[in-house]
């Protein structure tokens, strides 16, 4: 089998921080409101090339035009894992999900321009940009495995039992559906509806309309990412004592989650603050980003091992 290049991983690395890139541009047109700063129009800005010098339609522009370079970015890491990498699978599928997540996300963008969608459409977008990111992502770590191992594979060093595949699946499908409810909370502008942190408008349970009813909701799913992300850690330690890899991921997943649960309390400090919450919101963004990558590469791991082991047995 051929050795992985280090050029191929610093594609594969300037494809993924692209991707970081294209979700972040993403979060900030949806929280500066510059979704509709060129118009109805696509690929062209209000029928331009050279958009007015707006600040919305600049946001947007660049947001097109970042998703474009980075859209022959992940071409070309396709491309060249076809061409030289066809024999790994993983790579193929990381690559392909990539690309296929990368131009999902382009078309929701293209269509929710010209003909503009609902909210719950709208928060699909973020939700396809977080797929296209973790599969980079986990190109990037798979390639810098295989790298170190001098291309013998990318095993765990212990058996793992079906019970961690279970709790990571649960995690990683529950962790989509929160990050589905809170672009949802942002594409209806309710992030406004709890005021305070932890308790929403001084109360543990406010009245249950409007935007306090979605901003509770997400607030309750997220109580229960941590508690079920905890209880996911600590399984992995106890059940896992000789897969230090898996061990090492659940620790900075645990780590990762009490971020973003700080970071949440920061952007509700932000609300009223305009120039903070676009930085407060983009760091929320990024911190679940990563959250839900690393699940997602705990899972694949862990799952290729299992079959391994059935394989043997």
């Amino acid at each position: 089998m051929a050795l992985i290049s280090s050029r191929y991983r610093t594609l594969a690395l300037a494809t993924c921080i692209g991707m970081l890139l294209v979700l972040l541009a993403g979060a900030l047109v949806t929280n500066t409101d510059s979704g509709r700063g060129c118009g109805d129009d696509f690929p062209l800005c209000n029928g331009k090339f050279i958009p007015a010098y707006t600040v919305e339609s600049l946001i947007e522009y660049s947001h097109r035009l970042i998703s474009g370079l980075v859209g022959l970015l992940v071409l070309a890491t396709f491309i060249v894992t076809i061409v030289f990498y066809r024999q790994y699978r993983e790579a193929i599928v990381h690559a392909a999900c990539a690309g296929f997540f990368t131009v999902l996300q382009a078309v929701l963008g293209a269509i929710a321009v010209v003909w503009p969608q609902s909210s719950a459409v709208l928060a699909l977008h973020f939700g396809i940009s977080i797929l296209a990111f973790t599969s980079t992502l986990l190109l990037v770590l798979w390639a810098n495995r295989m790298i170190r191992s001098g291309g013998r594979g990318d095993k765990l060093s212990g058996p793992v039992p079906r019970s961690v595949i279970v709790v990571l699946l649960v995690s990683l499908v529950y962790t989509y559906l929160v990050i589905y409810i809170g672009a949802f909370v942002r594409h209806t502008d309710s992030a406004g509806g709890c005021y305070g942190w932890p308790l929403c408008n001084g109360q543990f349970v406010p009245e249950l309309t409007g935007a306090t009813l979605y901003v509770f909701i997400h607030r309750l799913a997220a109580v229960v990412l941590f508690l079920l992300t905890v209880g996911m850690w600590l399984h992995v330690r106890s059940v896992c004592r000789d897969v230090p890899e898996l061990r090492r991921s659940a620790a900075l997943a645990f780590i990762l989650v009490c971020c973003q649960i700080l970071s949440g309390a920061v952007l509700t400090t932000t609300l009223n603050n305009s120039d903070w919450l676009v930085f407060t919101s983009i760091l929320h963004n990024m911190i679940v980003s990563g959250f839900f990558a690393i699940l997602a590469d705990m899972m694949i791991r862990a799952w290729k091992r299992r079959r391994e082991e059935r394989g043997n047995g």
